[in-house]
């Protein structure tokens, strides 16, 4: 018999070869394979027999598919949400541009979530600011499917409204309103960058890659995000590392003026817009 401390051992040598968190990858994975949290793993079930399904899961991971697509969930913000190949994976570094929007209108009515993906961005404002209503755009109809099952699991269903749209695209906001918070994490990678395989063959395209120098989708949103926003309201744009200066000039043509918010790691990676 494996017992399942012998089969992680197993499975973080084997992911050491793809994974810069095998040992961390593989807990993740036995958990699932149980039907318990991690920290009930370590405590309770090393010695138990190693589940039957655990080597397909490793496999997976093996072959650089991510950990939050074959568990189905990431967790963000102090919450769970499901994911899917439809969407981006919420990553921590995004939570930065979560604080961002809190710091920005602590007390928002309306907020417009720009390509909302799975929702994390938008349902953890809405948690997190009780009196808030909010609409999540996105082209993608799975994507939004997605959204839809964790607006659900957190019990806000009826104060979110998921909306088919596509901001490049002529009267994609007719009959939106105006907001006094507009969020949006748009796509911002080069299209010929290198990126790890984990993201490159597993993660959305469309969600990604915004032209040669990443900026497409900042060209196209930003100029339209003065008709979408009361007087007083505030934009919060997500950004790549490098991409400050350039994002802010495109910002400043349209009469915003920029803030920007770092990271835990000290990376550029949010913009404040206000009307100037």
């Amino acid at each position: 018999m494996t017992t399942v401390g012998e089969a992680l051992r197993a499975a973080a040598e084997r992911l050491a070869v793809t994974s810069d968190t095998a040992r961390l990858d593989a807990e993740l994975l036995m958990a699932h394979a149980l039907g318990c949290s991690r920290t009930d793993l370590l405590l309770r079930h090393l010695r138990d027999p190693a589940p039957a399904g655990i080597a397909a899961l490793i496999d997976r991971r093996a072959g650089h598919e991510p950990v939050a697509y074959i568990t189905g969930t990431q967790d963000f913000y102090g919450r769970t949400f499901s994911v899917s190949p439809a969407v981006l994976i919420p990553r921590g570094d995004s939570e930065t541009t979560v604080v961002a929007a809190l710091e920005a209108r602590p007390a928002a009515r309306r907020v417009l979530d720009c390509g909302t993906g799975s929702g994390a961005l938008l349902l953890t404002l809405l948690a997190e600011i009780p009196q808030a209503l909010g609409t999540g755009i996105d082209r993608s109809a799975e994507a939004l499917e997605i959204a839809r099952r964790n607006a659900a699991a957190l019990d806000l269903t009826a104060r979110a409204r998921l909306v088919e749209a596509d901001w490049s695209r002529a009267g994609w906001s007719a009959g939106l309103g105006q907001f006094d918070l507009v969020i949006a994490n748009p796509p911002y990678v080069e299209d010929d960058a290198t990126l790890d395989a984990t993201v490159r063959d597993h993660e959305p395209h469309g969600a990604l890659f915004a032209g040669p120098d990443g900026l497409a989708d900042y060209r196209t949103l930003i100029p339209q995000l003065p008709a979408l926003l009361e007087p007083g309201g505030a934009a919060v744009v997500e950004i790549g590392h490098a991409q400050a200066a350039a994002v802010s000039a495109i910002a400043h043509d349209v009469g915003f003026t920029a803030e920007l918010r770092r990271d835990l790691a000290g990376r550029p990676r949010a913009l404040i817009l206000r009307r100037g």
